[in-house]
C-alpha cells in the first residue's frame, strides 16, 4: 500500500469515527466544560480545557455542503432553487428582523472567545512542563488569531464594513456603542492579523511519530499556506467593483459623516490580489486533480466527478474534516428512484444549464457548436438513456458532473431496474409521484455525490470538504491578472489548465480584456458551481441586474406539469419555473439584525433596510 492510500484510509477512519477535532464531534476535544470548572483561571490552567476552548473557536467554520438549511447561499442565487427552504431575500421580504442566515451575533461571540483565549493561554503552566510546550502555546495563539480574523472576514463579506472590537476583550459593563469601521480599515486589519498569525503557525502539521509524514489527525488546523490562500481570496474581493471605488455607496456613512467605502478606484488592488494568488501557486504544494485517461472527454468527466471525493488530497488547501454531505447534500439532490429514496429538490435552473458549453468548447449559441433543441437521441451513453432530449447531448463533461436531467443516469445506487432519472410529470422522480420531493425546474444538482452512496443501507463515503482549493486560486490569479495586466501570457496558461482538466480544448477566442473577463467569470461559474461562491461573485462583480447574471425576476426550467414518457415533447418546453423579487441594491449586503441596531445606537443600517 502506498503512502497516499495509507493516508486516505487513515483519514477516512478518522472522519467516520471522530469527525476530527475541528468538526464538533470529537468527544475528547469538544466536551462541554464540566460543571465544576467555573472560572477562566480554571479553564486556562488546565491543558485539556484550554484545547477544548480552542476547538470551539474552530467549530463555527461553515461547511458549504450543509445545504439547504444551514448554509443556504447557493439557493439564493441563479444556481438552484430549494424545494423546502426559501430564504426571505428570494421573495424580497428580507428585513433586519427576519434575515437568515444570521451570523452577526454568533461570529462576534466566537471572535470574543478567540480574544479571551489569546489573553489567557499564557497562564497555562501545563504546556510549559511538556517538551515543546512554549512553542505549542505560540502555535495555538496563531490559530486563534487567524480564526478571529477569519470570522471578521466572513462578517464583512455578508454585512459590509463591520465593528472592529480591538485587541482586548471588553468587560460586560463596557461601552459597546461602537460604529462600523470603513471597509478599507477592516480589510487591512484582517490582513495584518493574519500576517501576525502566519509567523506563529507551522508550514504543515507533521506526524510526531514519523516527521516525514503529514499528521492527518490535524487535518483542517491552520497552517501558513492556508493563511496565504485566504488572504488571496480577501484581496480579490477587495479589488472587485463592489469594493473598489464604488460611487454607488458614497452615501453609506457613519453618523459622524465617515464614508465607509473608499470612492477612488485603485488598480493596484488587482496587482496585490494577483501577486497573492501567484505566491500560493508558487508554493508548489498542490496540483489539479486529474484522472489518467486517453480520451480527453472521459478524462475531464472523471477528473471533475471524482474531484470532490478523491481530489481533496491533491488539490485541497484548507479542508473541513467532517461535514454532513451524505444527508444534507447528497440525499437532498438525489432523485426518488435512488435506493432508499432521495429527496429530489435542489433544482438547477435552466439558466445554469444553458451556460455549459458543448464538448467542442463552443457556447450553445454558436451556430457551429452542434447544439440542438430539436429531437431526441436514439443512442444511450454512459451519461444518459436512449430517448434523451438532444439539448443534453454532446455537452461538456462538467455538465454531466453537475446536473441531473431527464434521462440522466441515477447519480447514486438506484432501486433495482431503474437506471435512469425521469423528471417528466408521471416519471419515477416527477411531480405526480410525491407531494413535494420534486425539482421545480426539472433538473437537480449532481456535483459531489458519491456514486456508491446508498440511502436504504446508510452507506456513505466520508471525505473532507475543500474550503479552498487550487482550482479557485488559479481562477483568483487570472481574474486579477486580467484586470491589472491584460494580455499577460499566464492568463491563458492557467485558464487552459482549468479548461483542460474539465475536458475542454484550449481557449481560441479573442484575448482582449473584456472578452477574457467574460470567459474567466464563466469558467469560475462552472468550475466552482454549488461550492458557495456564486452568491458572493455576482455581488462583488456588480452584475446581479444584468441579463446574463440576473439574480431576480424569472428563472426557467422544463415543464414539470407535463409528460408521460422519456421523450415526451410536452415536458421538454422552456417555461418560467419560479420568480424571485426584482433585484434591489440593498441585497448587496445583509441587514444587521434589528436587535443589534437597537442596542448599539451608533451602528448604522445598510441603506434600504
Amino acid at each position: 500500500m502506498n503512502i497516499k492510500d495509507q493516508k486516505y484510509k487513515l483519514i477516512a477512519l478518522v472522519l467516520l469515527i471522530q469527525g476530527c477535532w475541528v468538526a464538533g464531534c470529537n468527544q475528547d476535544f469538544l466536551n462541554t466544560v464540566p460543571d465544576n470548572i467555573t472560572t477562566l483561571e480554571d479553564v486556562f490552567t488546565n491543558k485539556n480545557m484550554t484545547e477544548e476552548w480552542l476547538a470551539r473557536i474552530y467549530n463555527p467554520i461553515p461547511n458549504m455542503w450543509d445545504q439547504p438549511y444551514t448554509i443556504p447561499w447557493t439557493g439564493m442565487t441563479d444556481e438552484v432553487n430549494y424545494a423546502w427552504n426559501q430564504p426571505a431575500i428570494n421573495s424580497g421580504a428580507i428585513t433586519p428582523g427576519n434575515a437568515s442566515p444570521n451570523y452577526w451575533s454568533s461570529y462576534y461571540q466566537t471572535i470574543r472567545q478567540a480574544g479571551i483565549f489569546l489573553e489567557n493561554i499564557d497562564m497555562n503552566k501545563e504546556f510549559l512542563e511538556q517538551p515543546g510546550g512554549a512553542q505549542l502555546i505560540q502555535q495555538y495563539k496563531g490559530e486563534a488569531r487567524f480564526l478571529r480574523a477569519y470570522y471578521y472576514w466572513l462578517l464583512m463579506r455578508q454585512y459590509g464594513p463591520i465593528v472592529l472590537m480591538g485587541e482586548s476583550t471588553l468587560p460586560t459593563d463596557a461601552n459597546f456603542q461602537i460604529p462600523r469601521s470603513p471597509w478599507d480599515e477592516c480589510v487591512e486589519y484582517v490582513l495584518s492579523e493574519m500576517d501576525m498569525a502566519y509567523g506563529l503557525v507551522p508550514e504543515k502539521h507533521l506526524n510526531p511519530n514519523n516527521p516525514s509524514q503529514i499528521d492527518v489527525l490535524q487535518t483542517g488546523r491552520i497552517t501558513k499556506p492556508i493563511i496565504k490562500a485566504i488572504q488571496s481570496q480577501i484581496l480579490l474581493y477587495h479589488a472587485s467593483p463592489l469594493f473598489n471605488g464604488n460611487k454607488g455607496l458614497a452615501n453609506f456613512k457613519n453618523q459622524d459623516g465617515t464614508v465607509l467605502f473608499n470612492q477612488t478606484y485603485d488598480e493596484n488592488r488587482w496587482k496585490r490580489a494577483a501577486d497573492a494568488a501567484k505566491e500560493v501557486i508558487d508554493l508548489g504544494l498542490w496540483e489539479l486533480y486529474e484522472v489518467d485517461h486517453a480520451d480527453p472527454f472521459v478524462k475531464g468527466y472523471l477528473s471533475s466527478k471524482e474531484l470532490m471525493y478523491n481530489g481533496w488530497d491533491t488539490e485541497g488547501i484548507w479542508l473541513r474534516p467532517s461535514n454532513n454531505v451524505f444527508y444534507s447534500w447528497e440525499r437532498h439532490c438525489s432523485p426518488r428512484n435512488a435506493n432508499g429514496q432521495g429527496w429530489n429538490g435542489i433544482a438547477v435552473t435552466q439558466e445554469m444549464v444553458d451556460d455549459f458549453r458543448m464538448a467542442n468548447g463552443k457556447d450553445i449559441g454558436n451556430p457551429t457548436s452542434g447544439y440542438s433543441e430539436s429531437g431526441f437521441t436514439s443512442e444511450a451513453s454512459e451519461y444518459y438513456a436512449a430517448g434523451t432530449y438532444n439539448m443534453y447531448v454532446g455537452r461538456e463533461p462538467r455538465f454531466y458532473v453537475n446536473v441531473t436531467f431527464n434521462g440522466a443516469t441515477v447519480p447514486v445506487v438506484s432501486v433495482p431496474n431503474s437506471d435512469y432519472v425521469e423528471f417528466f410529470f408521471t416519471g419515477n422522480s416527477g411531480k405526480k409521484g410525491a407531494p413535494r420531493d420534486w425539482p421545480i425546474t426539472g433538473y437537480t444538482a449532481r456535483k459531489n455525490i458519491h456514486p456508491n452512496s446508498d440511502f436504504r443501507n446508510g452507506t456513505s463515503f466520508a471525505r473532507p470538504a475543500m474550503m479552498i482549493r487550487l482550482g479557485e486560486i488559479y481562477l483568483n490569479y487570472i481574474e486579477a491578472l486580467n484586470e491589472y495586466s491584460p494580455g499577460h501570457p499566464d492568463i491563458l496558461v492557467y485558464l487552459n489548465r482549468i479548461r483542460n482538466r474539465g475536458g475542454l480544448p484550449d481557449y481560441e477566442g479573442s484575448t482582449d480584456q473584456a472578452t477574457m473577463r467574460k470567459e474567466i467569470r464563466l469558467e469560475r461559474q462552472i468550475e466552482l458551481m454549488f461550492e458557495g461562491h456564486r452568491y458572493w461573485d455576482v455581488r462583488r462583480w456588480k452584475v446581479p441586474e444584468t441579463d446574463e447574471d440576473h439574480q431576480g425576476g424569472a428563472f426557467h426550467g422544463m415543464n414539470i406539469e407535463e409528460g408521460g414518457y422519456m421523450s415526451d415533447p410536452a415536458f421538454h418546453q422552456r417555461v418560467v419555473a419560479f420568480t424571485r423579487a426584482d433585484w434591489k441594491d440593498k441585497f448587496y449586503f445583509y441587514p444587521v439584525p434589528q436587535s443589534e441596531i437597537d442596542r448599539n445606537k451608533v451602528l448604522i443600517q445598510f441603506p434600504g433596510y
